[in-house]
């Protein structure tokens, strides 16, 4: 399924035109602090990261969506799936994830997005579970997981920045 929608958002794949808007997104000290080592991404960074999303997308069939505010037509990050291989303990997995730009924090937008991605994952995609991860400290992500519905499953360190991690699940097979 190439896009999700809902009241506020279009969930949609990615556009050559969204690079500036998500490069600035990615630029944003505060949005990123919680992602990998914490860096933030230049231009160029987050076109591999887009080339890598798309990737994802040929070869597992879904991956992470372009966040589109629809009143504005705004590209305010991204919802969506993703293969979590950089944390080897958990896997096989598929996980859920957002990141949006710091003007779109607080709004809600991510816990819906986030439910239009669980819906279709349980009934599009016909997953059993799934898993969310956040660094430690990152309460606000935490918060979303669990307004859909996650629960913690395990806290671990995160193996390439070596930072502490929680995992939370979903069993999608419950309705």
């Amino acid at each position: 399924m190439n896009s999700l929608v809902t009241p506020r958002i279009l969930l949609r794949r990615w556009q050559e035109d969204d690079l500036d808007a998500f490069a600035e997104v990615c630029s944003q000290p505060e949005v990123m602090r919680w992602i990998r080592d914490g860096s933030v991404l230049d231009r160029e960074a987050t076109a591999e990261r887009l080339a890598a999303f798309e990737r994802h997308w040929e070869e597992h069939g879904f991956g992470l969506y372009a966040l589109v505010v629809r009143e504005t037509g705004e590209l305010a990050g991204f919802t969506g799936l993703a293969v979590p291989t950089f944390l080897p303990e958990i896997m096989p997995a598929v996980e859920i994830g957002w990141r949006l730009g710091r003007r779109h924090w607080g709004l809600g937008l991510a816990t819906e997005a986030a439910r239009a991605v669980v819906q279709h994952a349980r009934d599009d995609l016909g997953l059993e579970r799934l898993v969310s991860i956040h660094q430690v400290g990152n309460e606000a992500s935490a918060r979303v997981m669990i307004k859909i519905g996650m629960h913690l499953e395990r806290e671990t360190v995160e193996p390439s920045a070596g930072r502490p991690v929680r995992v939370y699940e979903l069993d999608l097979t419950r309705g």
